[in-house]
């Protein structure tokens, strides 16, 4: 319907909305579960709010139904989603210095403010478990780096930062802080140099406390459980690495957040939505890049940016 839409200068939204009172409700049911198939396709877990988010930008008024009505039809389709629980991959029973939590109540007012980092499994058929090692902008939720790896060695961990300080511009940025929790990828050498190197302050999450990194962690699941584990399993690292990248991409420009006012991440980040982006995207603002007064970005205030994605 897209493309021949579009062979006739017309938005899907438009034609919709000239045949809506010629619509019946079977037609209009019929409809929804056609869009609903083809988000699925691509998002196989997205659950029923976003989804009514996707098909009102879509239908518009032809649409006919509000929230509550659409989740019924769901829910008589079988196709709301419950959620699953998750597994974890932290050791961090090493020698290596640790640093202080700086992001417990941090107020994220703007992009590549604060990072958080962490890592998951993956199952293939031949290769047995391989791991994905995420970075996402706290504030626009964009996951800005990843790297897909057979073990969990820290320089595929580091693979990841460096993709998310060159989506950064690179350089000094000396106004972000990066937090994980206490895994010793985090806490090697190597991994801290690179983050010294680009003037990032180091944050960690506190001994025992998972929840310190609820947003990581969010980011993962999602990705495992939306993405990764509804299709047919994966072979080998390489057909991981390749279905990784593409949910990626998907969860970056697709996927809408209620906390982000169902924008989506990639629109955020690169300041698409104003009312999100209070730095015009930060990662060009030289007014908090530059700032390089270690408490510049301190504790204080109460923001609830860890919500529901």
């Amino acid at each position: 319907m897209g493309t021949l839409c579009g062979l006739f200068g017309k938005s899907k939204q438009a034609y919709y909305k000239h045949l809506r009172p010629r619509f019946s409700d079977a037609e209009v049911r019929r409809e929804v579960l056609s869009l609903v198939a083809g988000y699925r396709q691509e998002m196989p877990r997205i659950g029923g709010l976003k989804l009514y988010h996707l098909v009102r930008a879509v239908l518009g008024d032809a649409l006919g139904m509000g929230r509550d009505k659409f989740l019924l039809l769901m829910q008589q389709q079988g196709l709301l989603i419950l959620p699953r629980k998750s597994w974890h991959t932290t050791c961090s029973n090493h020698i290596f210095f640790t640093y202080p939590n700086l992001a417990k109540g941090l107020i994220i007012s703007h992009v590549n403010q604060l990072w958080v980092s962490d890592i998951t499994y993956l199952h293939t058929a031949r290769d047995g478990f391989c791991y994905l090692h995420l970075v996402t902008d706290a504030f626009s939720r964009m996951i800005i780096g990843y790297a897909v790896s057979a073990t969990l060695e820290a320089k595929y961990t580091q693979q990841a930062l460096e993709m998310a300080i060159a989506q950064a511009g690179g350089g000094n940025l000396c106004g972000t802080i990066h937090h994980s929790d206490r895994g010793v990828q985090y806490c090697c050498g190597a991994y801290v140099q690179a983050l010294h190197d680009h003037h990032i302050r180091i944050s960690m999450t506190e001994d025992g406390n998972p929840t310190d990194n609820a947003l990581a962690e969010r980011t993962n699941g999602i990705i495992k459980g939306e993405f990764i584990e509804p299709l047919p399993a994966m072979q080998d690292l390489r057909e991981a690495a390749e279905r990784v990248a593409h949910a990626v991409h998907t969860y970056n420009t697709l996927r809408p957040h209620r906390s982000l006012g169902m924008q989506t991440p990639a629109r955020v980040y690169y300041g698409h939505d104003s009312q999100w982006n209070t730095f015009e995207n930060g990662r060009n603002n030289n007014t908090f890049r530059n700032g390089c007064d270690g408490n510049r970005f301190g504790n204080g205030g109460n923001s609830n940016t860890f919500g529901d994605g």
